[in-house]
């Protein structure tokens, strides 16, 4: 089990592998905007947890485990970002999203997940949601003062 820190470490590092032969300490240190200190002291925990192979002022490396984990994390970033978007939250929706995403058991990702399939496999219902959402929303700007 990772902290919520150590998770977002991770998840950056996988964003990164996606586009990036290599990945150094400045990187992730310059996109998370935190200090190099910081960044390696992490490292070193992702490495002794196997997520990532790490050796100080070489290139960062995830392993299968830390591949495998780096893509559940942004899966789940997206698919709360989606969610949010989906409910018509007025909110932040990325910096929400990482709010959110550390602090909720897999069984409510679950639920998420299938809600928001249900909302795509069934545009009408999803319409008639957002009629729903939108007449509620026009309903508190009426009422406040």
């Amino acid at each position: 089990m990772l902290t919520p820190s150590l998770e977002d470490y991770l998840e950056e590092i996988y964003r990164l592998s996606l586009s990036a032969e290599s990945i150094r300490v400045t990187d992730i240190s310059n996109k998370l905007k935190v200090s190099l200190p910081s960044v390696s002291k992490a490292l070193i925990k992702l490495n002794d947890k196997d997520y990532i192979n790490y050796e100080p002022y070489g290139n960062i490396r995830l392993t299968l485990k830390g591949n495998a984990f780096g893509k559940f994390l942004v899966e789940r970033n997206q698919l709360l970002q989606e969610f949010l978007s989906l409910i018509c939250s007025k909110c932040d929706i990325s910096v929400e999203a990482e709010a959110m995403e550390h602090y909720l058991s897999k069984a409510t990702i679950d639920a998420i997940q299938g809600l928001v399939r249900f909302f795509k496999d069934n545009p009408d219902l999803y319409q008639q949601f957002r009629f729903y959402s939108e007449s509620r929303s026009a309903e508190a700007e009426d009422r406040s003062p």
